[in-house]
């Protein structure tokens, strides 16, 4: 069997970081982890070429070569994904299809044309596939219920990555998340019980990267790393002699709820294992709606202290904020705002409440008719507006959102907050806070920020060697770190226009200006 993997195209979203990966010589943020790791449950007898289309795209030739073609995806990446199917469907090509956004919605992959769906968790619904293709079915969609267990994972297939393409790697500790948030769809996937790889195992997965060459920055893509955290703290007690052993090759990066804070034994384990930052679920200062959305985990400590607790651990701190849940107040925007200057947050990803098929939220909203029309045809980006009748307007939603994203990405307060979250770490004493490049990527990085940040924006000119300088004075160890920061920017004030224009068209007039255009489809049908 010859076997055309490809993952999907993203559009620009805010994790797309497209400025600064032109900047940084780079094309892409992480590689598709579920993806290799499905080549490597295939058998080995197929041949096999993988391409991420956000790194290289296929040919002609492979179209041509391939017997059947396997996609996996995102409901972000919908629109490449739907594309991928139809001209596969036109070749005359057997398509098989899975990741979230299949497992999710697979009616959507069908309707396009897909003839195999490999739903859930691949460990066990690949081999369904494996025996219906040997069995000479022609279409069939496979589902397991029950959860794998990860410890018999395969080794992902890191060969097949064009490594030096990304910005960082990628494995997998555990899946799953313990809380009970009802907008969440990784509870429903993965389920609320986390399951974590073996100790071997995960170190074999970082062996192989580091044979291959690998010296930059890592993401443990667990959506809730700390959700076992037993296993967590045996697994960092493994890695850090081993990272120690070897110089620290790495720097790693995950995402975590806020209850990290209340651990410090934790938050040390982790500074000692090299992590220079993490991912956090904030969504709100608000403790009505936390509660409201049953993120209880965010309401038991002050959210300031937390902050200011991993801070003080050496972690920098990325968060996400979400405007639109029920009962919420007029200001919530404003209100999130603050919070992200009081914390010094550098960039906060601020995203309108979405409800996700299957999770606890769209099950709810659809008891009480609140979904609109096309509710599933979600975008899975940050910038749109809900697919359900919220309890406030929505105009003024649609304004607090946009205005909010504006202001915190205002280059002199994107500027200042990265200089003061940089201040507000405590420096490792065990690794450096640094992203790893190679040296001649690092020059070239740093060279165009200085010319795009440092000469030609005259309003930034003075606040670039301002802050610049108080960096080489008191947190030099941090500048790789705070250049990184630095360049992030030039994405976001690129994505910030984006997002606006977005939002103006589906509010019908620029909620900053104020100018009609028309009344979208959703205003309508929550008019009548």
């Amino acid at each position: 069997m010859k076997v055309l993997l490809l993952y999907p195209l993203f559009p620009k979203t805010f994790w797309s970081y497209d400025r600064f990966m032109k900047m940084a010589d780079l094309k892409a943020f992480i590689p598709p982890l579920g993806i290799i790791t499905v080549a490597a449950l295939l058998p080995e007898s197929w041949e096999m070429r993988f391409y991420d289309r956000n790194v290289n795209p296929e040919t002609e030739a492979d179209w041509e070569w391939c017997d059947i073609v396997i996609i996996s995806a995102m409901i972000v990446q919908r629109g490449d994904f739907h594309d991928l199917i139809r001209n596969a469907v036109q070749r005359g090509k057997k398509v098989a299809v899975g990741g979230p956004y299949p497992t999710s919605l697979p009616c959507h992959a069908l309707d396009s044309g897909a003839h195999y769906l490999i739903l859930d968790e691949g460990e066990l619904t690949i081999p369904q596939f494996l025996q219906a293709i040997a069995a000479g079915e022609g279409h069939g969609i496979f589902r397991s219920e029950e959860k794998p267990d990860v410890t018999l994972s395969p080794m992902p297939r890191f060969d097949l990555l064009q490594r030096d393409d990304y910005l960082m790697m990628a494995i997998q500790f555990s899946r799953g998340c313990p809380f009970n948030c009802e907008f969440c769809d990784i509870i429903t996937l993965y389920g609320r019980k986390p399951r974590t790889k073996a100790l071997d195992q995960t170190l074999a997965e970082l062996q192989t990267l580091y044979d291959l060459g690998w010296r930059r920055s890592i993401f443990i893509v667990d959506d809730n790393f700390i959700g076992n955290q037993r296993n967590v703290k045996q697994f960092l007690r493994v890695l850090i002699p081993w990272m120690q052993e070897r110089n620290y090759p790495f720097t790693f990066f995950t995402e975590a709820s806020v209850n990290l804070a209340e651990d410090p034994e934790l938050l040390d384990l982790m500074a000692q294992a090299g992590f220079y930052g993490v991912f956090l679920g904030i969504e709100t200062p608000d403790q009505d709606s936390l509660q409201v959305t049953g993120k209880q985990q965010n309401t038991r400590n002050p959210l300031t202290d937390a902050c200011r607790k991993i801070n003080q651990a050496g972690l920098i701190i990325y968060a996400g904020f979400i405007l639109g849940f029920d009962g919420e107040r007029s200001g919530a925007g404003q209100r999130i705002q603050a919070f992200v200057e009081a914390t010094s947050i550098p960039q906060p990803m601020l995203g309108i409440l979405q409800a996700p098929p299957n999770t606890a939220l769209w099950n709810r909203l659809e008891k009480e008719e609140r979904l609109v029309a096309n509710a599933d045809q979600i975008g899975g980006d940050q910038n749109t507006l809900m697919n359900f009748v919220p309890t406030r307007p929505l105009d003024d939603i649609g304004y607090e959102y946009v205005e909010a994203l504006w202001a915190m990405y205002e280059p002199s307060a994107y500027l200042k907050r990265c200089l003061q979250q940089c201040l507000n770490i405590t420096v490792n004493p065990y690794s450096e806070q640094k992203i790893y490049f190679s040296f001649s990527k690092a020059v070239r990085l740093v060279s165009r920020l200085i010319w795009q940040q440092g000469i030609q924006m005259k309003s930034l000119r003075g606040q670039f060697w301002r802050q610049l300088w108080v960096m080489f004075r008191t947190k030099p160890k941090c500048l790789s770190l705070y250049f990184g920061l630095c360049a992030a920017g030039e994405h976001f004030w690129e994505y910030r226009v984006l997002a606006r224009e977005r939002m103006t068209q589906e509010l019908g007039y620029d909620p900053l200006v104020g100018a009609p255009l028309k009344q979208p489809q959703i205003l309508e049908q929550i008019n009548h």
